[in-house]
């Protein structure tokens, strides 16, 4: 957005101006003893530059370096596989935070600064689940971001993506927090800030900062109706998720993430037409594990979880997220639905142990991944994948919700107890599993 006023405007034109940045028009008097709009006196002109221009130098450039699939002669030095942007949150050890997707596949990695510098860096860890990556340098003179508190945002905020677009140098781009929590883009760990802030290629890592410049999420994906450009729809991880994720990444190399004992799905008409629920939003309870947190709640198979710690559930990734970033012994609240009626449970997440595979009564989890029998009107049986834990081991082998699993290790199977036989107890398995009209098969484990 670029406007000015002159000194001698009307106060009709001030009113005009104000009403385009999304500000209230109050009285001249109010306006010169509160500043409610940013405005440099000095040049006559509303901007936001005093807030943003401390943050900007801390927005870098990384190139990701890899060797590329074809020919190799062997002693090539790896070259460029990918760009994105970077945020520097803590100046002193030179920590760099960005996307996984933009550090995958990686070698080396280098990071542009705006002031023209180069360094090398070294990758920290990247959690594959929340799309976040951390980079160290040694520099001096780093400038850093301030991280603001994701849960005090609005929606109708202002909101500035900056970053390396499609080969540009440094861009600042303006919109508004268009909505909050947002998921149903898969059922990885999903809280996301949906912003129409001009976000594209090469964006991916960079900051979302509010109108102060400080920190308020990573810009990670955008949904676009066709030639992946821009439409207005852009994601970002919180600065809630971001925060835990890289301080688990600088502590111990990875994501350590609590748990409930319980196997979720994602609630779609199907299921709730099944139930006879009259909303398709929630994370539906598949089963739960004798003597786990989930357990000790009260909750039971079928219960469809509607919201946690207030916030609303849209699906197993909104649970998911909540819990993923919860401390061992944290208290977490649910409310959910149970026969058409309304309930609240709370429960203390747990460190979860990781079973190769775990058997319940109606549902079955290995890898990471729940299973479950879908009776078809015929009589026959399909072992659906009902959810896939973010961070897992079968997240990381592109198991997906919504797979029909039809062998496994080369074995038919007809049933959920089936595929609990044919899960060896240790080794990589291969899931054959048909996914719209294809038929892939997926190896899990090691």
């Amino acid at each position: 957005m670029q406007g000015s006023i002159g000194r001698k405007a009307t106060l009709a034109s001030v009113a005009a101006v104000l009403a385009m940045t999304g500000f209230a028009a109050g009285s001249a008097q109010a306006q010169s003893a509160q500043d409610p709009i940013p405005y440099d006196r000095s040049r006559g002109v509303f901007s936001f530059a005093a807030g943003l221009e401390r943050s900007l130098p801390a927005v870098v450039q990384v190139t990701t370096l890899g060797r590329s699939e074809g020919p190799s002669s062997g002693d090539a030095e790896p070259m460029a596989i990918g760009s994105g942007s970077g945020v520097i949150i803590d100046a002193r050890e030179g920590i760099v935070v960005t996307n996984h997707h933009v550090v995958e596949n990686g070698q080396k990695f280098t990071v542009d600064m705006s002031d023209g510098r180069l360094f090398d860096a070294v990758l920290i860890g990247a959690d594959k689940a929340t799309d976040i990556a951390v980079l160290r340098i040694e520099a001096s003179g780093l400038s850093q971001v301030t991280v603001a508190d994701s849960d005090t945002l609005r929606t109708g905020d202002l909101a500035f993506a900056v970053g390396y677009p499609l080969g540009l140098d440094q861009t600042l781009t303006m919109g508004v927090i268009s909505g909050l929590g947002r998921s149903g883009l898969g059922d990885a760990v999903e809280d996301y800030i949906q912003t129409d802030a001009a976000v594209n290629s090469g964006n991916s890592g960079g900051p979302l900062l509010d109108s102060r410049g400080r920190l308020i999420g990573i810009n990670t994906s955008i949904l676009s109706g066709g030639g992946g450009g821009n439409d207005g729809i852009a994601f970002a991880v919180p600065t809630r998720i971001m925060m835990y994720v890289v301080d688990q990444l600088r502590t111990y190399g990875e994501v350590r993430r609590g748990g409930i004992g319980a196997i979720l799905g994602s609630l779609n008409a199907e299921r709730a037409r099944e139930l006879g629920l009259g909303i398709v939003r929630g994370a539906i309870v598949d089963d739960v594990a004798p003597g786990s947190p989930a357990e000790a709640a009260g909750l039971r198979r079928n219960d469809v979880i509607t919201r946690i710690q207030n916030r609303p559930v849209a699906n197993a990734g909104s649970v998911l997220a909540s819990i993923g970033i919860a401390q061992p012994g944290t208290r977490l609240e649910v409310d959910y639905l149970r026969d058409g009626r309304e309930g609240s449970a709370s429960f203390v997440v747990e460190t979860p142990s990781t079973p190769r595979l775990v058997v319940g009564t109606s549902a079955v989890q290995a890898f990471g991944a729940g299973f479950r029998d879908q009776p078809h009107s015929d009589g026959t049986v399909a072992v659906l994948v009902t959810a896939v834990e973010g961070g897992s081991a079968a997240a990381a082998a592109d198991l997906r919700a919504g797979d029909v699993v039809t062998a496994v290790g080369g074995m038919a199977i007809a049933d959920l107890s089936a595929l609990s036989r044919a899960v060896p107890a240790e080794g990589p398995v291969t899931f054959t599993v048909a996914r719209g009209e294809e038929t892939v098969d997926i190896t899990v484990g090691s």
